[in-house]
């Protein structure tokens, strides 16, 4: 393995590590079918759900998890054609 490849190697496990913390972070959402009937309210909440803490997690768990899907993809490529 090259060097580039220990590098890949390590950010992967410590994205992957990142990822595992960030959704178990997250806030579940149970609301099911009652959430379903009833509709999401106007709240204060619902107006400014960008900017909230589970926003913020939502974002970065999505943001790291393309990372992890590049990052695999350019690491098995590597091996593959032994660049």
């Amino acid at each position: 393995m090259t060097v580039l490849q220990y590098v890949l190697s390590i950010i992967i496990i410590l994205l992957s590590i990142g990822i595992s913390i960030l959704v178990l972070m997250q806030e579940s959402k149970q609301q099911g079918l009652s959430g379903a009937i009833s509709g999401a309210a106007e709240t204060f909440f619902g107006k400014n759900k960008g900017r909230t803490m589970e926003a913020k997690l939502e974002k970065w768990t999505k943001i790291a998890g393309v990372a992890f899907f590049v990052l695999a993809l350019v690491s098995s490529l590597l091996v593959l054609f032994g660049a």
